[in-house]
């Protein structure tokens, strides 16, 4: 028996946003909610969804059909003009603004003080993650409005280690968008210099090419030349979500990690995933992901900005073997508190 039908809306089926939506959607399956989502525009993630009804509109006669299924709550997530758009097409139920992300913390605090008319006017509250930067912002700005806070969710029964055919050179690992606060031009500049200790290493970018700015792409690629990368770094664009966890488990094998060079995060689903397949991490403080990286026990920190700094503690967790074998069994344990039990238990009090 369905006790609730909810709808989540974003902008596209891409990165953390659609990991987190397929991953929220089964554990609340489990409390008998009914999950739709709506996405304004098509995405690589659409390859990723299955078993749940799934839009792909931004058409107002098109959603106002939609909402006639009489969602008892619908979370938006960062577009803020969603909420008074739903409101104006007739909805009248439970309307929750999600914030993921955002960027750095002036983009964060720009985009909430520009939300706080359409918040105030038109939701019925506010849900974040544990994410320091984003507590103290929405604490600050929204000290009335209803705040949900609690960490977003992890399916370790579905994406974990491998074991597979292993290559014969350590790689280092990059996920994300070819845009600035990814700071994707500083893993470039880490691997100049690391690849002078270790002249065999290969570094794997991951990457969804379909958005981003096309002005990021070639400076990418002039970059590459310009350092002399070329015959170093592997492309992989737009990979399946279930097929990542064989890359991570390889990159894990070869003595290798996963390097994040984020100014800022708001979660970092490509940090908790590689940590579930048995691949350490090496990461910039970019606060999000302080929730499950601790230095020297479930993985590294490296000083912002110190390419110098990364490249020493990328050195110590590829040579380091007992270190390294320490810092992989506790990323593992540390994982369970973000299981779908606990999301699904957190979300059901909103929509109580």
């Amino acid at each position: 028996m369905v006790k609730a039908k909810i709808l989540f809306v974003f902008y596209l089926p891409s990165g953390g946003m659609e990991t987190l939506n397929r991953q929220r959607c089964k554990a609340l399956s489990s409390q008998d909610v009914e999950c739709h989502l709506l996405y304004m525009q098509n995405g690589t993630g659409m390859q990723n969804i299955s078993r749940i009804p799934t839009y792909i509109t931004n058409n107002d006669a098109e959603i106002k059909q939609i909402l006639t299924h009489n969602f008892d709550a619908i979370f938006v997530s960062s577009d803020m003009f969603m909420l008074k758009r739903i409101r104006d097409l007739g909805y009248k139920g439970k309307l929750i603004y999600e914030v993921q992300g955002l960027g750095s913390y002036k983009s964060a605090e720009k985009i909430l003080n520009q939300a706080k008319p359409f918040l105030i006017n038109y939701s019925n509250g506010i849900l974040y993650p544990k994410t320091p930067h984003l507590m103290s912002l929405i604490d600050t700005l929204y000290p009335t409005l209803p705040r949900y806070c609690f960490h977003n969710c992890f399916d370790l029964s579905d994406f974990g280690y491998r074991s597979l055919a292993p290559v014969p050179y350590p790689v280092v690992g990059w996920v994300g968008r070819l845009e600035l606060n990814k700071n994707w031009d500083e893993f470039l500049m880490f691997a100049t210099r690391f690849i002078k200790q270790k002249p065999n290493a290969k570094f794997w970018f991951f990457i969804d090419d379909t958005i981003g700015n096309p002005q990021e792409k070639t400076r990418f690629y002039k970059l590459l030349e310009r350092y002399k990368l070329a015959n170093s770094v592997v492309v992989h664009a737009n990979i399946p979500h279930k097929q990542m966890a064989d890359y991570f488990s390889i990159i894990g094998d070869s003595g290798g990690l996963l390097l994040s060079t984020s100014k800022v995060e708001g979660f970092g689903y490509a940090v908790i995933e590689a940590m579930s397949c048995k691949c350490p991490v090496l990461t910039s403080d970019s606060d999000g992901v302080k929730a499950f990286i601790n230095h020297n026990i479930t993985g590294k920190f490296y000083k912002n900005g110190n390419i110098g700094s990364a490249v020493r503690e990328a050195i110590e967790l590829t040579d380091h073997k007992e270190l390294r074998n320490q810092i992989i069994h506790n990323a593992l344990d540390h994982l369970s508190q973000f299981n779908l039990e606990i999301y699904a238990a957190e979300f059901m009090k909103i929509l109580r």
